[in-house]
């Protein structure tokens, strides 16, 4: 079968499908991956058709609203400022998805982002699609919203909740599906799920229940399929310069914000090699989108280094709580010490300290040297935090997260 897997988003929102497309491929099918233009070599470097998407995700995020997401301090504000930036983008992205769609497909998998445009697009054409999400959106009581933040408000509280959050969800992406729908000439429908779906869709969700079980008062075809690995770049070697870092002394902590973008790189960048001269570990930085930069007799800056490589020598990792840096962590069986920003971030950095994984986290607005070498010091020297982290590293080398996802296409492919 032609199989187009469409995501929007930072590379984090992207790498888990290169994953999942080679898996798809390897079965036979056709695979396409639809994202933005800044990723299309890393796409195609593993064998991928590429269909251009617009928006530039870093632009967005380094952008006086994007700075502004960074910013928020509460749950209220960040959604506020979420929605205007969305807004203004959503139309543009929306008309991109059409385009990369009507290229053709037999079957259209769709990212969180991405799934209302490819939903109004599946009825209009008459193409099977299927949620791939690597965020559990579905309103449940067993958890609140990932937009509220990491506090629960009950049961009842939290479906109350998630309603409430539909309808910030309807004011970014109703208007652009809207005008997709009256452009492909469908009628005016009520959305009445989140990100202004319908119900009833199938959703596999690319993320372990042994992080997150799936809840029991989901619907039928909503499931948890486990962690779909990004591929590691053909060819990729590590820098000499690494490895001589590596291998000159006890395993060092890893420190990375991946595609958060701060307006204060050396800010940041000196508050983490203060941490770690504090914590007397020595380190590696990652640049990402933000260019930190570090460097001494016991800290090193490195570029794109694949986590899957370097995570399981390092002796804990600190992080943003990104969904993606998250489960490469658990996959190295490495604790973490988990700074969140924004958005899903606050779960995931909730589920990593409720599971046994990490220190309490550590807001990125309210953060400091030394909240961050104390945190650091729990994660490198606590026995239970390492025995917890080998633990759940095994069950994820059991699982098989993409099998689910080709199970359901080849049923697809029967009918």
């Amino acid at each position: 079968m032609r199989v187009l897997i469409v995501t929007a988003g930072s590379w984090g929102d992207v790498a888990p499908y290169t994953g999942l497309g080679v898996r798809l491929r390897s079965a036979g099918h056709e695979v396409a991956l639809a994202t933005h233009e800044r990723f299309e070599q890393a796409v195609t470097a593993h064998g991928l058709g590429f269909r251009p998407l617009p928006v530039d995700p870093r632009q967005e995020l380094a952008s006086q609203v994007g700075q502004g997401l960074a910013r928020a301090v509460s749950p209220p504000v960040a959604m506020a400022r979420l929605m205007r930036m969305a807004r203004a983008f959503m139309p543009q992205l929306t008309a991109g998805v059409a385009d990369a769609v009507r290229e053709g497909a037999d079957v259209v998998l769709s990212s969180t982002v991405t799934d209302p445009a490819c939903a109004v697009l599946g009825e209009a054409l008459g193409l099977p699609t299927i949620g791939v999400y690597l965020q559990p959106i579905q309103p449940t009581g067993a958890f609140p919203p990932l937009i509220t933040g990491a506090r629960s408000f009950g049961s009842h509280g939290n479906r109350l909740a998630a309603h409430a959050l539909w309808v910030g969800s309807d004011q970014i992406f109703a208007p652009a599906v809207r005008a997709l729908r009256r452009e492909l000439g469908l009628p005016r429908q009520r959305f009445s799920g989140p990100l202004s779906l319908p119900r009833g869709r199938t959703v596999l969700h690319g993320f372990s229940p042994q992080i997150v079980p799936r809840p029991t008062d989901w619907p039928t075809g909503h499931e948890v399929c486990g962690y779909w690995w990004p591929q590691t770049p053909p060819g990729w070697e590590p820098e000499p310069r690494l490895l001589d870092f590596l291998g000159a002394g006890p395993p060092p902590v890893f420190a990375g914000f991946g595609s958060f973008v701060t307006a204060d790189s050396q800010r940041l960048s000196t508050l983490l090699a203060d941490a770690m001269r504090r914590a007397k570990v020595r380190g590696i930085i990652q640049a990402g989108w933000s260019g930190l930069h570090a460097e001494n007799d016991d800290l090193i800056t490195v570029q794109e280094v694949p986590h899957a490589w370097l995570f399981p020598m390092t002796a804990a990792v600190i992080h943003h709580a990104g969904a993606g840096t998250t489960a490469a962590a658990l996959r190295a069986a490495t604790p973490s010490v988990p700074v969140p920003v924004q958005l899903d971030q606050h779960f995931w950095a909730t589920r990593l300290h409720t599971l046994g994984l990490s220190p309490r986290p550590l807001r990125y607005q309210r953060l400091t040297a030394e909240r961050l070498s104390q945190a650091i010091t729990t994660a490198v020297h606590s026995p239970p935090l390492r025995s917890r982290a080998h633990d759940i590293a095994a069950a994820l080398a059991r699982e098989d997260g993409t099998r689910q996802v080709l199970t359901t296409i080849e049923r697809l492919g029967r009918r």
